[in-house]
């Protein structure tokens, strides 16, 4: 995968077929650490012992329609050929969350890519989960709660083009440094 925006997606759907009614992606550009974390995490049917000792084998998988699971594999190598590391935590029954990290000016980072259109993907694909996106860069934070939105909907389809719209328009303000934030 070219950047981090398709890691999270494929974690993501992970998520949803572990039947998730919550998934929370947090994003934290830390340039005065030098770090950069991506967290994944729902609450889902989560991992029993075996499966969480094995999440990153690529050569152990669950699923019967392949012999392979690279998801978790494959954002493990990246974050670690960028001298970060990944952690796994799960609960069968509660749900699990993976924590990836990378040096943030190592050379062999991979961008975060559309994390915007990620956001969009999802919401759009899954309109019943509710989704919370945080990214924090630096001291600023912008929060993303589709529950919250849905709230103020009053029955009307988060998936709706003119909402989808008007979340993009959102994220893309925040991506491009122009939008509110959370302080």
């Amino acid at each position: 995968m070219e950047d981090l925006s398709l890691h999270i997606l494929d974690i993501a759907e992970n998520c949803i077929t572990a039947k998730a009614g919550r998934i929370e992606i947090k994003i934290d550009e830390d340039t005065g650490s030098n770090l950069l974390t991506v967290e994944i995490s729902d609450n889902g049917k989560g991992m029993d012992e075996e499966l969480l000792k094995n999440a990153c084998d690529p050569f152990y998988t669950t699923r019967t329609t392949r012999r392979v699971g690279l998801g978790i594999p494959l954002l493990a190598q990246a974050a670690r050929e960028s001298n970060g590391d990944i952690s796994v935590k799960s609960k069968t029954g509660e749900g699990t969350s993976i924590k990836a990290s990378f040096q943030y000016d190592h050379i062999d980072r991979k961008p975060l890519g559309d994390i915007g259109q990620t956001m969009i993907i999802l919401i759009m694909s899954n309109p019943d989960i509710d989704f919370i996106f945080k990214h924090n860069r630096n001291t600023r934070e912008y929060l993303l709660d589709t529950a919250e939105i849905k709230k103020d909907l009053d029955g009307i389809p988060i998936n709706t083009p003119d909402v989808i719209k008007i979340i993009k328009n959102d994220i893309s303000e925040w991506l491009n440094n122009t939008g509110s934030v959370i302080e």
